[in-house]
This record gives structure tokens, C-alpha cells and sequence, in this order.
């Protein structure tokens, strides 16, 4: 019983002993009191109904607009998606005519034929060839297009190298970007055929990045030593006979990556018909250095100017750098700087390349002078490049000859 209960019962108690009238008078008056507090309950019992329907009702409709919200923004982003995947198909179909266009109508790689002419002092007085091209330098073919594209296989790292023997058809495989085991086919076929096994062999120490060279039966490979050193060291292993034939000091003033996108890589190796080349950078930029296959001495240094930033990887054909590049989020590999160390062609009179599109951004390029193919490393899949190639220097005049 309430405070206010048990003050109206002691009170009617109290009255009840004054008179019954008096006593029956108070009772009617709290049985009013009690009829108007109840009803004014259920006043508010009954508003409280009339809410609650109300807002059932309206969660009940927005409920419906929400679902009906969500279907319409499911539907949209499934048009969204199919428009999205009909776009990409365009843009794939516009770069693929874009390349056929670049490869049935290639730009002049030089426009300074008449300036290397003067330099040649070969001014035609016969009617004939200005001079023999192959007295100019052992190789002077430049890359015109990309011929071709062929997936072998996945496996191993998502980074890595793998490269054919620029002498023999033997194809070594170097899985990651540091270890010491390696993995030689007899050649390329017995690395795709679930058949045949690999000869696998150790380098004496590990290598470093994915800066490695197969170059006439010996492995050039990177290795940092302890870190605290000013250069990098460069190694010379005989995989014929499974000896370590010399190794040499390679100065660096710092340990800048050469490629910004492939961090791991300082120096990159790479062979081609003038023999070995070391790739490295500096501040901004990558420089491209001419080493001898047997001594491993740097006999000259070139600053080439191509920035190192958004550079993936390079490879050098006939003396002439071609670095790739790409973006963070991975796009099209393209041939956006070249540096010619004969001076027989520049960036900008070479023409833009781009590669197919794939899947990441390649972790190295390693080019082989029999096959003028690339043997490229895409987030583990072992991919090859058919290049096309043609002449640096090309004029009119040798035409009609």
C-alpha cells in the first residue's frame, strides 16, 4: 500500500468513528478520485497504443523504402559493373589497335641520320651505301615493337629471375629475391613439360635482388655481404664445372634501388651482344656501366638521365638501355626512357612501347641475343616477349639502295 493509500485509510478510520454519514461522504469522494485517476490512465494507456501503432507503421515504411533503397543501388551497381567490364574491353581493343597501328607504322627511330653521317665521314661519291653498317658496330638494331607474348608457367615467387644462357639453350631459374639455390633446364620446353626435372646447384654465397646475368656458361649475381660495405659485391660462378671464377668489388656512393617499384634490386646485371652491363642508380637517376665478362673491371660509366622513379626494370640491346616503367597501382608496362651508349639514338627519337597488359609489374627482364626475346618475371609467371628489331640508323637515301 502507497503513502497516499494509507493516509486515506487512517483518515477514513479516523472519520468513521464521527459518523457513518460523514464517513460515507469522504469514501464516495475518494471512489471519484480513484474513477478519474484510472481513467486518466487509460487516457494515456490508450496514447501510448496510438504511438506505438504510429511508429510500427512508420518503421514498417521505411523499412520498405530502405529495401526498396537497396535494390535499386544493387541494380545500379550491377550496370555500373557491366558498363565498368564493357569499358575495359574497349580500352583493351583501343590499345590492341593502338600497337598494331605503332607496329605496321613504327616512327623513324633517328633524325639526325645527316649529323652521324658527318661524324662517319662517309659522304657517298659513288651512288652507293653510304658506308657498310656492319664496319659501324657489332650490333645496331634498335626494338621496334613487341612481336609477341607467351605465358609458360607459374611458379615459385612472386619475384624472381629467370633467364636463358646467351651461348647454350640452358635455362636457370632463381626463385625469390635472395637464396643460393638454383634451378638449370636443358632448355626452355623442360621448364613447362610437368615431366621433366631440373638440375638444381648452389651458389657459394646468396644473391641479392634480381639483378642476375647467364652469360657463356657462367652466373653474374649480386650479393650485399654484410651491408656495411661502399659497393655491392659482383660474383662470377662457372656452372659447368661448379666453381666460383672471381668476384670484384662494385662501387656505389650509396645503395639507392635502381628500380623504385622493385626495391630489392641495387645493381642489375644484364648480358647482351656487347657483353655484360651493370645497372644502378644514383640520386634521381639510373646509370649503366660496361663491365668485362672475364675480369669483371668497369672500363666506362654513363649517366643515362632516366629517372629512377616508377622504373620496374631494364634490359640493354646492341648498347642501348630501355628501362620500363609502371605505376604503384599496376598498370601497362611501358618503354618510356632509352639511352643509347653509342649516341646512335636518344629517348625521344625512340619510339614508346608498351607491353601487354598482365598482372603486376615485371620483378626483372633478362634479354637473350639468339632468340631476341625477353624472359620476363610477373608475380611468378615465367612469361617470354618476341621482340621485333630494326636498324638505329635508317634513311630514305639506304632505302633506294
Amino acid at each position: 500500500m502507497g503513502p497516499v493509500c494509507r493516509l486515506l485509510f487512517l483518515y477514513l478510520l479516523t472519520n468513521a468513528a464521527v459518523g457513518p454519514s460523514w464517513a460515507q461522504y469522504h469514501f464516495q469522494n475518494l471512489m471519484n478520485y480513484l474513477e478519474n485517476r484510472m481513467l486518466a490512465m487509460e487516457e494515456r494507456i490508450a496514447l501510448w497504443h496510438e504511438q506505438s501503432n504510429r511508429y510500427n507503421s512508420e518503421l514498417k515504411d521505411f523499412r520498405q523504402q530502405a529495401s526498396e533503397i537497396m535494390d535499386r543501388l544493387a541494380k545500379d551497381n550491377q550496370k555500373l559493373k557491366v558498363e565498368l567490364e564493357e569499358a575495359g574491353v574497349h580500352v583493351q581493343r583501343v590499345e590492341q589497335e593502338m600497337d598494331y597501328i605503332e607496329t605496321q607504322n613504327p616512327p623513324r627511330p633517328c633524325t639526325k641520320a645527316e649529323d652521324k653521317l658527318v661524324e662517319q665521314e662517309a659522304t657517298p661519291k659513288d651512288g652507293k651505301t653510304p658506308f657498310d653498317l656492319d664496319s659501324l658496330t657489332g650490333c645496331i638494331d634498335i626494338v621496334s615493337s613487341i612481336r609477341a607474348m607467351k605465358i609458360l608457367k607459374r611458379m615459385g615467387h612472386p619475384k624472381g629471375v629467370w633467364t636463358r644462357d646467351t651461348v647454350s639453350a640452358k635455362v636457370y631459374l632463381f626463385s625469390g629475391t635472395e637464396g643460393n639455390a638454383v634451378h638449370e633446364y636443358k632448355r626452355v620446353n623442360d621448364l613447362s613439360s610437368a615431366t621433366s626435372s631440373a638440375r638444381i646447384f648452389t651458389l657459394p654465397t646468396s644473391w641479392n635482388g634480381t639483378g642476375i646475368a647467364v652469360h657463356n656458361g657462367h652466373i653474374y649475381y649480386v650479393n650485399d655481404g654484410d651491408g656495411t660495405e661502399d659497393g655491392m659485391r659482383i660474383l662470377k660462378f662457372n656452372a659447368l664445372n661448379g666453381s666460383l671464377a672471381d668476384s670484384v668489388m662494385f662501387p656505389l656512393d650509396d645503395r639507392n634501388p635502381v628500380y623504385t617499384l622493385n626495391p630489392e634490386t641495387v645493381v642489375d646485371l644484364v648480358a647482351d651482344d656487347e657483353g655484360l652491363w651493370a645497372i644502378y642508380g644514383s640520386r634521381d637517376n639510373i646509370n649503366l656501366a660496361r663491365m668485362d665478362t672475364d675480369s669483371l673491371d668497369t672500363e666506362q660509366m654513363w649517366d643515362t638521365g632516366c629517372p629512377r622513379e616508377n622504373a620496374e626494370s631494364a634490359f640493354v640491346v646492341c648498347g642501348t638501355l630501355y628501362v620500363v616503367y609502371n605505376t604503384r597501382p599496376p598498370s601497362r608496362s611501358r618503354i618510356q626512357c632509352v639511352y643509347d651508349v653509342n649516341d646512335m639514338v636518344s629517348s625521344g627519337e625512340a619510339p614508346l612501347l608498351y607491353f601487354p597488359r598482365r598482372y603486376g609489374a615485371h620483378a626483372s627482364l633478362k634479354y637473350n641475343t639468339k632468340e631476341k626475346q625477353l624472359y620476363a618475371w610477373d608475380d611468378g609467371y615465367q612469361i617470354l616477349y618476341k621482340l621485333a628489331l630494326k636498324p638505329k640508323l635508317w634513311t630514305k637515301e639506304w632505302e633506294e639502295h
